[in-house]
């Protein structure tokens, strides 16, 4: 039987300067949703990469006394760099400097201009260099003193004025709403939803500018080669421009495809993927996309990260004083479904200590060692039953709908803690049972083993579960179970050869 696809994407990154672990948790937990789709068999494209056009990567590259092209391949790598790193399974990392995908921009942009789409005139208004966004008068605002800054990241705007293309958005916005209203699932979570319809939709939609002929840097409009693509038209278009389509040969590939089953970006960026993004595909006659998200921040203790406060933290650091599935852990679980989550050092090491030396690491390890110790790593089911079995049991067979009903709200957090509540039971059954106790008894050698499978079984679930997330250390975990059931019940006949354990996590002294 045929695979279903599924279409992954996030935002693609900014190469203006190296992601802090603000940017790098988007693709980590973009990272969770494809591979916990691969796990239930679907065929999974997981798209992310670089946005590399603008004026500020014009002004970056010119401080730092190169060429634009030299500055964004030396960021892109950088990015990668990190993506890598955190042990993430895209399918393809994308480029918009790629000369593909900046001729099929040239396609798309002249396809909407004969259309009647994109139309020549003047644009006047607050230009925010490093959001790259345009304001009127009535959307900027005033600091303490007296000057006009963005209204989303509060910094200095300048007053433009240039020639400049339109893109017709207010000729699309009956449209929009419509298709918003018809499909509840398109905006998520539903707080961004009312966002967006009470604060830019409702008020009224006006026509965008799409060209700019105050810089160089970016994609050349073919038929007037003094203007190039603004970055919103360039960058966005890169969700379908790298997987076949073009204005009049689409491929295979891209009828395949799309439409994307869901992008994942930012809470600051979901204006432009829920408005404008399907404005431009109905303009193209193109299926939107089944899903935006809009996922929460990871914001620092002491606030939002800023390079002037001196608090951005980065995502490689982290991992070589602590190691990837740690960090990848914190990011996953500590981060609400859909409000900002909190990053700290402290908070991370005691996560560290509790949920993933403690509950996770020492379960995996005295399970083992006791298999050893008893039966030389031999464990098979003796079925040797006590009336604690059976909620421990049904808990093993409950995990997978569970861990399912959760990945299936995007609730990332809920779904890792849910695979925990079986950790944190097989600890208790382990109490409970008090295999040592057991061991001293030569009759009761057949509930003992039985006892240590029902374990290794709790066990062996869990690390399947735990794949999408914790990838390293899921491997690590079968490996010493020395057993390759993928089934994500409890199996009666599973036996086990085990392997000799190995720490998965240690303890930090916090002292030191």
């Amino acid at each position: 039987m045929d695979k279903k696809k599924y279409y992954i994407s996030t935002a693609i990154a900014y190469t203006s300067g190296k992601p802090h672990i603000g940017n790098t948790y988007e693709i980590v937990l973009a990272d969770a949703i494809a591979r916990f789709k691969r796990l239930l068999g679907y065929d999974v494209y997981f798209q992310t990469g670089t946005d590399e056009h603008g004026e500020k990567i014009e002004l970056k590259a010119k401080e730092a006394g190169v060429s634009p092209q030299e500055f964004v391949d030396s960021k892109a790598s950088e990015i990668k760099r990190i993506w890598d790193i955190m042990n993430t399974s895209y399918d393809k990392f994308v480029r918009t400097t790629d000369k593909h995908h900046e001729e099929v921009v040239q396609h798309i942009f002249k396809y909407m201009f004969d259309k009647g789409d994109i139309y020549l005139g003047k644009y006047e208004g607050w230009y925010c260099t490093p959001d790259e966004a345009f304001w009127t008068d009535t959307q900027v605002v005033q600091n303490d003193d007296g000057e006009y800054v963005c209204p989303e990241c509060g910094r200095k705007v300048e007053k433009k004025s240039e020639e400049a293309y339109f893109f017709k958005l207010s000729k699309y916005q009956k449209q929009l709403e419509e298709y918003i209203e018809s499909h509840p699932d398109f905006i998520q979570p539903v707080s961004r939803k009312n966002e967006m319809i009470n604060n830019f939709i409702k008020p009224g939609l006006q026509d965008l500018c799409v060209s700019r002929t105050s810089f160089k840097w970016g994609i050349p409009v073919d038929f007037d080669p003094k203007h190039v693509v603004y970055v919103w038209l360039d960058a966005l278009t890169n969700y379908i421009t790298n997987i076949g389509y073009d204005v009049s040969n689409c491929t295979d590939e891209f009828k395949y495809k799309w439409p994307c089953d869901l992008h994942l970006i930012g809470k600051d960026i979901i204006r432009f993927h829920t408005i404008y993004w399907p404005c431009f595909l109905m303009s193209l006659d193109i299926e939107l996309p089944k899903m935006v998200f809009g996922h929460p921040w990871l914001i620092m203790s002491d606030g939002k990260m800023s390079k002037s406060v001196g608090n951005v933290v980065y995502a490689d650091d982290l991992v070589e004083e602590f190691g990837v599935d740690a960090v990848r852990y914190y990011f996953l679980h500590e981060i609400p479904f859909s409000n900002d989550g909190v990053f700290s050092r402290e908070l991370l090491i005691e996560r560290i200590n509790s949920d993933l030396a403690n509950i996770l690491g020492n379960l995996v390890q005295r399970t083992i060692s006791m298999g050893n110790k008893y039966f030389e790593g031999k464990i098979s089911n003796k079925n040797v039953s006590d009336e604690l079995d059976v909620e421990f049991l049904n808990s093993i067979n409950g995990l997978y709908d569970k861990v399912c009903s959760r990945m299936d709200k995007l609730e990332i957090s809920d779904a890792i803690s849910e695979i925990f509540s079986l950790l944190r039971a097989s600890n208790k059954y382990i109490d409970e049972t008090t295999p040592w106790v057991l061991a001293k008894d030569e009759s009761k050698l057949d509930r003992l083993e039985t006892v240590l499978y029902n374990l290794l079984e709790a066990i062996r679930v869990s690390a399947l579960l735990l794949k999408p997330f914790l990838p390293d250390t899921s491997d690590s975990i079968m490996k010493q179970l020395n057993n390759s059931n993928d089934v994500f019940k409890f199996v009666s006949d599973n036996n086990y050869n085990l392997n000799n354990p190995t720490p998965l996590f240690m303890r930090i002294d916090v002292n030191k």
